[in-house]
Order: structure tokens, then C-alpha cells, then sequence
């Protein structure tokens, strides 16, 4: 029955119905004409059928121009005639896959447009820094040169290739990232031994800053131990960095039956309101970033989260001071 709601079939159907009818119609009322009728009939239905395949095969050929010109980036066109029947039916999957096609070749252009910033940032990134290595080298080679400056050129030097070594490997993280090639192994860990294992490498930085820590977290947090203390580690080096001197920086942590949240609060000045839709955009530096600052150690921060499910938000707290807000999916934790 599908068959009968294509109204070419129908269209064609009635007219052999119809020639059909006027035929044994004529053989009836002159039985002498009926070889006549009957081969007149055979004409007429062959007729119909020439013309019933050559208008189907008009609407293929336009078809064919249809997606011709889709081949050749047109992904605006439109395809008229709904009409029901097979070609109707080839016409709008034909268009479900152009519109899918136009939004994959916008979302290429999107994405070549964020390859061609992020080129352009990580050139400027590496170039800095080697401009300085290569003017140093230059004075370096200098035999006149004091020991003393000797020295002190020699410990920027090494600073600068630390630098890029950090940027190498945190550009290596986040592309393997991007590409979801990064296996996690979440488990239930205690939220100490998460803080603790962040905190370690920052210790020293903190120290020259005369800035306290205060932790008061209980319980645990189902995550992958390693790259979480990364991301929790990023995000304490930007609140080191924008907190002054004897300032305080503050950890907490509450669960409940929907997630685990990690709460870090710094005394400094906050986010300007202007940063605060961007501050996890790659190489984004706000009007208050550290010199020599790089501007993806929060991004990274936030593709870690969300590539375990979780998600991260920052915010001016109603104190005052930065906040950043963790959240891990509740999950078995024992």
C-alpha cells in the first residue's frame, strides 16, 4: 500500500486505469474495432509509461545538478518538491546530508580559524623566550665578559629553557586532551592526599611570598590522582600569583549525593569583570596576569575536569579575592 501514496504511481496507475476502461469500453460497444482499440490501448499505455520514466529522469538529472553544485560548496541551496514518493523520499535524505554537510564545513571553518590563534600564540609564546636565549648566548660568548654576569646570564638562560620545556609539555597535555587520548583511572581517593599531592611543588613558591595555606578537607573524591593534582596545582599557581605577599589562600571541600566540590579561595584582588567570560580560554592573560605568565594552566585545569565529568568555574568572591569551584560527579567512594 506505501506504493499507492507515491502520487506519480497513482497519477500513472489512473491513466492506464483509464485507457484501460476506454478500450474494453470500445471492444464492447463495436466488437468489429476491438484489434483496434486494443492495439490504440497498448500505444496509449506506452505512452504514458515514456512519459511517466522521462519526467522521473528530468527530476534525477536535477537532482544530479542539486548535488553537483553541493560538491562544489553551495550547501545553501535548497531542494522545493516535497511531494510524496521515492524521489521525494531520496530528496530529503539528500537534504538532511547537505545540512549536515553545511554544519561540518562550518564547524571546519571555526576550527581553522582556533587553529590559526592557537599557531599564532604559541609562536609568540616560543618566540620570546628564544629571542632572550639567543641574545644571552650572544653575551655569553663574550670572553670579557665577568664571571658575575657570566653567572647571571647562565641562571637566566637555564630559567628560560625550563620555561619552554614547561610549555612544551603542557602543549603536548593539552593536545593529547583534545584528541581524548588520555586514559584516565579514577578511583576512590582521600581529598587530603588530592591537596597534598597539589601543594607539594608550590610550597617553596609560597614560601617566598610569605603566604599560608589552610586546608580543611574531609572525606573523599573519586578522580584520577595524578592529572586532578595537576589541574588543582594550576589553579593554586594563579591564586600564588595574583595574591600579594602575606596573603592567605584557603581550601575547602563539601560533598552531597550529587557531587564531591573542592572550593579554593584567595585574598587578592579578584577578577577583573572584563576577564571573567575568558579566563579559561587558551593564552588568554588577563589585565592582571603575572609577567612571563602563559595563559593555559587554567585551561588545562578545565579539560582535566571535564574530561572526568567534572567541571570548573571561577568567580569574584563576596569577601573579596578569587574563587575557583571544583566539582567531581558523586560516585562510589569506598
Amino acid at each position: 500500500m506505501g506504493l499507492l501514496r507515491n502520487k506519480e504511481v497513482k497519477r500513472m496507475l489512473f491513466s492506464m486505469l483509464l485507457i484501460a476502461l476506454a478500450a474494453v469500453a470500445s471492444a464492447y460497444a463495436f466488437p468489429q474495432a476491438a484489434p483496434a482499440a486494443a492495439g490504440a490501448a497498448c500505444l496509449l499505455l506506452g505512452a504514458v509509461f515514456l512519459m511517466s520514466t522521462r519526467r522521473r529522469y528530468r527530476q534525477l538529472a536535477r537532482l544530479g545538478d542539486y548535488l553537483r553544485r553541493v560538491n562544489g560548496g553551495e550547501y545553501s541551496l535548497e531542494l522545493p518538491d516535497n511531494d510524496e514518493g521515492e524521489l521525494s523520499i531520496l530528496k530529503s535524505e539528500i537534504y538532511k546530508v547537505t545540512v549536515s554537510l553545511r554544519e561540518q564545513n562550518e564547524r571546519l571553518k571555526q576550527d581553522k580559524l582556533r587553529l590559526a590563534d592557537a599557531l599564532s600564540d604559541i609562536s609568540h609564546q616560543f618566540k620570546t623566550p628564544l629571542t632572550s636565549m639567543s641574545v644571552m648566548a650572544e653575551l655569553l660568548s663574550d670572553g670579557r665578559l665577568e664571571e658575575g654576569r657570566r653567572a647571571e646570564f647562565t641562571g637566566q638562560l637555564r630559567g628560560q629553557l625550563e620555561r619552554l620545556t614547561w610549555l612544551t609539555e603542557a602543549l603536548l597535555k593539552l593536545s593529547r586532551l583534545d584528541a581524548e587520548a588520555v586514559t584516565f583511572h579514577p578511583r576512590p581517593f582521600p581529598l587530603r592526599e588530592l591537596i597534598q599531592k597539589a601543594c607539594a611543588p608550590l610550597m617553596i613558591p609560597m614560601e617566598l611570598k610569605d603566604q599560608t595555606l589552610s586546608a580543611e578537607a574531609e572525606g573523599s573524591v573519586r578522580c584520577d590522582l595524578n592529572w586532578t593534582a595537576e589541574a588543582l596545582s594550576n589553579i593554586l599557581k594563579n591564586c600564588i600569583e595574583h595574591t600579594p605577599a602575606g596573603g592567605e589562600i584557603r581550601i575547602s571541600a563539601s560533598s552531597n549525593a550529587l557531587f564531591t566540590e573542592i572550593r579554593v579561595l584567595d585574598s587578592g584582588p579578584g577578577f577583573d569583570k572584563a576577564d571573567l567570560p575568558y579566563l579559561f580560554d587558551r593564552f588568554y592573560k588577563g589585565r592582571n596576569a603575572a609577567r612571563g605568565s602563559v595563559g593555559i594552566g587554567l585551561a588545562m585545569a578545565k579539560s582535566i575536569l571535564q574530561a572526568q565529568g567534572g567541571s570548573l568555574a571561577a568567580r569574584n568572591a563576596y569577601g573579596g579575592g578569587a574563587e575557583f569551584i571544583l566539582r567531581f560527579p558523586a560516585g562510589e567512594t569506598k
